[in-house]
């Protein structure tokens, strides 16, 4: 069959299911995060198509196809508001691909479809990057190679065996190459071209207000919020604080960031040598970044607060890495200037009578804000206050609620309301969000630390030291900063899978994923220009430029190619005969025993013709056996029957 019929011929059955299957493959992770209605659409149009394939019915008229075609375009503008970007452009490639299916006659469209499918599977990435989802693109990918060599075998061919082994076995010739421009094809600052950005819809996390009950619910969450590299020993518990967003402004109820009054990070003395450690950051879609308290130098493209805050130039919209020195033992901010103190004394007009009754009492009593501190302290520690995961809901005085009648809470009940009375006993104070603890994963050798461990504290200004941390949740329930979050939860508490698991079985396998997902997140995703210059480093490259970019691009190349060359040649020269040929050449050796040997260069045919011209009685055996063979061997089909007859008639020759 010739090229030009070939593409124009209609795929066969099997061809049109292994189509519409790896197709499916490509676009099922994507369905969940379609509307329902055009999930539906898209399962419609694919069983459609395969009723059609094996009814051999007329496809649709164009006509029907574009009114189809506009009404997705409609409905994906409506739902999305937009028809470009991750998600509403993915929709609507998924749609068309979809319709496309429905004017497909040939092995050309056939073919264009392939790569259209090979597309889907890129946009998979535009969602997960992670290495179960690499590694699930891989069957897609398989799967449309398969198509693609079988297409190009025609209708002829029996069966996808061959069209799968010849795909495999191109997908893991590539396979180098592409780690090798992986490795050492220049990575450049920015991406060559991008995508809009959308906004952070399901992403969990901290928000810069805090409610009661906002930090209880994180508490079901196993996502990863960052994990962090030591350069040293890890710190204990009790200092594994990392700092996030700083809350001064209470309007009763909720805590909220607001402006600085100062610019520039105010003075902080270091009173130890400091703590350097590298941060992996998961997207929040938030500027502000985390460590421990308190950052004395952040690294590039950040800046430090005035109240001691590293935020980002730019919202974390992908995973980042930085590097922080921290100073564990510091003396934050000595002075305080008037604004600051009014900003971190500030009180709405009424509301929460008791607590302020309190804490005016306190203030008479003592005096000395540091006793005032230790006073709210013991308030906690020795009343009848209670950890828990569920607090129950407040009331219009949610401070006076609580402290007086609930008594139950998370962290922020504890956070917010000590910081609400040292603000009515006087005490400068605000609310600091962050992450507490952590798990360390000795198979890596960093910390992981999760959504589940999101945490509210507290800071007092004290004029001996400045801004010092207070965590009334340490009062009430030590072993939260200690031990961590299971150690206070009690049964029927929700908290998440990981968090609750402890030391059980299934935890290495936990910690033995997570370190794989971490070296993925590393050396792959995170694979930028510093990680290139560190491998090149300790190859000898030491100051790389393009030239010796393109050198080690090419030799590694030409190195592989050569290897696959030399590979290839020498088991083509020690290829086992097929099986026709073996039986042929036993054939062949049994005439030369008798003084009939072929000739060299002499083809089948002829041999045949001289034997039967020598030998007119084995005319008949030989020109069958030859035949058969010429069949066989030459013949556009492999028949198990017809090789099975050779055989037999080769093993019954006899001279």
């Amino acid at each position: 069959m010739s090229a030009a019929s070939l593409v124009d011929s209609p795929p066969t059955l099997r061809q049109n299911a292994w189509l519409l299957l790896t197709l499916g493959l490509a676009v099922a992770p994507h369905l969940p995060r379609l509307p329902l209605w055009m999930s539906a659409l898209v399962l419609l149009l694919g069983l459609w198509r395969w009723y059609l394939a094996i009814t051999g019915g007329p496809l649709p008229p164009r006509l029907l196809l574009f009114a189809f075609a506009g009404a997705a375009v409609a409905g994906t503008a409506l739902h999305y508001g937009t028809l470009f970007g991750p998600s509403g452009g993915v929709a609507l490639f998924i749609v068309l691909v979809a319709l496309k299916l429905l004017e497909s006659r040939s092995v050309r469209d056939a073919v264009l479809l392939v790569f259209l499918g090979y597309f889907l599977v890129i946009t998979l990435f535009l969602y997960d990057q992670s290495m179960s989802m690499a590694a699930y693109t891989a069957v897609p990918i398989l799967g449309l190679t398969t198509l693609l060599a079988a297409l190009a075998q025609g209708a002829g061919a029996s069966g996808l065996g061959t069209p799968f082994r010849t795909a495999a076995a191109l997908l893991l010739q590539a396979f180098p190459v592409m780690v090798i421009l992986f490795l050492f094809f220049p990575r450049l600052p920015q991406p060559l071209w991008g995508v809009p950005q959308e906004t952070a819809e399901g992403v969990s996390g901290l928000s810069d207000v805090l409610a009661p009950g906002d930090l209880s619910r994180l508490s079901l969450s196993d996502a990863v919020a960052f994990r962090v590299d030591f350069q040293a020993k890890v710190p204990p518990p009790s200092h594994l604080y990392w700092r996030g967003p700083v809350l001064t402004r209470f309007d009763g109820r909720t805590w909220s960031m607001s402006p600085s009054l100062a610019s520039g990070a105010p003075p902080l003395e270091a009173l130890d040598g400091g703590m350097t450690y590298t941060v992996t950051l998961e997207p929040h879609h938030r500027s502000w970044l985390f460590a421990l308290e308190l950052p004395g130098r952040g690294p590039e493209q950040s800046l430090l607060t005035p109240d001691y805050q590293l935020v980002a130039q730019a919202p974390v919209r992908s995973r980042i890495r930085y590097t922080v020195t921290s100073y564990l033992r510091h003396r934050a901010q000595p002075r305080l200037s008037g604004g600051e103190a009014e900003r971190a004394l500030a009180l709405p007009a009424g509301g929460n009578p008791r607590a302020r009754a309190l804490a005016l009492g306190w203030k008479r009593e003592l005096g000395d804000a540091s006793a005032i501190v230790q006073r709210a302290l013991q308030f906690f520690r020795t009343e009848d206050f209670f950890y828990t995961l569920q607090p129950p809901r407040l009331g219009r005085e949610p401070v006076d609620d609580f402290l007086f009648n609930t008594r139950r809470g998370y962290c922020e009940h504890y956070a917010s309301s000590f910081v609400f009375l040292m603000r009515a006993a006087g005490v400068p104070a605000r609310v600091v969000t962050g992450y507490q603890g952590g798990e360390f994963n000795p198979l890596g050798g960093y910390l992981i630390v999760r959504q589940a461990d999101a945490h509210a504290w507290a800071e007092v200004w004290l004029e001996s030291s400045g801004w010092l941390r207070v965590d009334p949740t340490a009062a009430v329930a030590p072993e939260r900063v200690e031990r961590g979050l299971a150690s206070v939860a009690t049964p029927g508490e929700p908290l998440s899978v990981l968090m609750r698991s402890g030391n059980n079985w299934a935890r290495p396998i936990q910690l033995a994923w997570d370190s794989l997902t971490n070296g993925w997140n590393q050396w792959v995703l995170g694979y930028g220009g510093e990680r290139q210059r560190e491998l090149l480093s300790r190859i000898g490259v030491t100051h790389p430029d393009w030239r010796s970019m393109a050198v080690l691009l090419l030799v590694g190349i030409g190195a592989f190619t050569g290897m696959l060359a030399a590979g290839l040649l020498w088991r083509m020269g020690e290829r086992r005969p097929a099986p026709a040929q073996r039986l042929y050449r036993r054939f062949c050796r049994r005439l030369a025993r008798h003084g009939l040997a072929r000739a060299p260069g002499e083809g089948p045919r002829d041999y045949a013709n001289r034997i039967a011209a020598a030998r007119p009685e084995l005319a008949a055996q030989v020109q069958a056996i030859c035949w058969l063979y010429i069949a066989l061997r030459y013949g556009t089909e492999s028949d198990p029957r017809q090789l099975k007859r050779l055989r037999a008639l080769v093993g019954s020759f006899r001279l």
